[in-house]
């Protein structure tokens, strides 16, 4: 599925210049990336995000002050990718230590920073099965059920609901939709994701997606709830 390959990251870094460069280079390689420039702007956004690039220094409070407080709160399973310029072992111990899953040290490799971020989303495991209500996605075979009958579903239909379904609550843009379930290298316009919805909401109920006028979708009440 595309579902997790088009990642979304949250990269913190307080330099301008850096943070540019470095949105620069995970854009490239596929990944859409919020930015922050500090911890009291990432907070509201790690939600959105599949996995964080953190900058050890900030203003404020600190990077590392705001992985302890990530791995305290409902995000606490999600990776970190440690940035920071210092090098000593007992830095990169502590790093460790306080959650971050991995530690590249400034400066680095465009390469290096792709290479590591993959890895990382690669520990991942996305989950085999998505239910709520009376549906039922087995994410493996690529079937859904909705109380207990098979539903007919295009690739991009089952991509989009599992999408969906998979952040319940979650309000996404056309925009965004088209990019983390679609790809970058989709051409079409925002007008597809539109037919995508009433085509699932004709197999799921008209309340299965919830339009939010002038903002975008969110799942809204399946079957069975």
């Amino acid at each position: 599925m595309r579902v997790m390959s088009n990642a979304t990251l949250l990269l913190v870094e307080d330099d301008a210049t850096v943070r540019e460069l470095v949105a620069h280079h995970l854009q490239r390689a596929g990944f859409a990336v919020l930015q922050a420039a500090s911890a009291e702007e990432a907070w509201p956004l790690l939600e959105r995000a599949d996995l964080v690039v953190l900058d050890w220094t900030l203003p404020g409070e600190s990077g590392i002050d705001l992985l302890a407080r990530l791995r305290a709160g409902p995000a606490a399973e999600k990776p970190v990718l440690m940035l920071t310029a210092r090098a000593q072992e007992a830095a990169r111990v502590e790093g460790l230590e306080r959650g971050a899953d991995d530690y590249l040290t400034k400066p680095f490799s465009a390469a290096e920073l792709v290479a590591r971020t993959r890895a990382l989303l690669r520990r991942v495991k996305p989950p085999a099965r998505l239910a709520r209500g009376g549906l039922v996605m087995d994410l493996d075979r690529a079937t859904a059920t909705l109380d207990g009958a098979e539903l007919v579903l295009t690739r991009r239909e089952f991509e989009l609901l599992a999408f969906l379904l998979g952040h319940p609550g979650r309000l996404f843009t056309r925009a965004e939709l088209l990019d983390r379930v679609w790809g970058e290298g989709f051409f079409g316009t925002e007008r597809t994701v539109d037919q995508h919805v009433a085509q699932l909401r004709a197999q799921l109920g008209p309340r299965a997606i919830e339009t939010v006028r002038g903002r975008g979708y969110r799942l809204g009440v399946l079957e069975g709830e």
